[in-house]
């Protein structure tokens, strides 16, 4: 199992819309988030002293093939609808493309 975790802003006009697409998340798209070998999936929101909002997300992957795992997720047409409908609520990080969106972080410290 390895612990993964990604950054991106949230507009602060589309912070309730997000909230409410992943209170209602679409049966397809979790199930093929499991598919992907993903658990215990979390996303957060703190907003900075800057006034900007950010969602930091948490997961754990299970599989064995990470790239061919989101590859397969990235090409479900589910998955691909559901970020046409997520992504224009986001502002990606400087140096992230709008595709890529979120920004990979680095582990430095865990505990059990």
């Amino acid at each position: 199992m390895k612990r993964y975790a990604h950054i991106v802003e949230v507009k602060a006009d589309q912070i309730e819309t997000y909230k409410a697409l992943h209170a209602n998340t679409w049966p397809e798209v979790l199930d093929q988030i499991k598919q992907s070998g993903i658990r215990n999936y979390s996303i957060h929101l703190r907003q900075m002293p800057d006034g900007k909002h950010y969602l930091f997300s948490y997961f754990e992957y299970v599989g064995i093939d990470f790239d061919a795992d989101m590859a397969a997720s990235a090409a479900d047409p589910k998955t691909q609808e559901w970020w046409a409908v997520c992504k224009p609520c986001l502002i990606p990080l400087p140096g992230i493309s709008l595709e890529e969106c979120w920004a990979s972080t680095e582990e430095v410290f865990h505990c059990d």
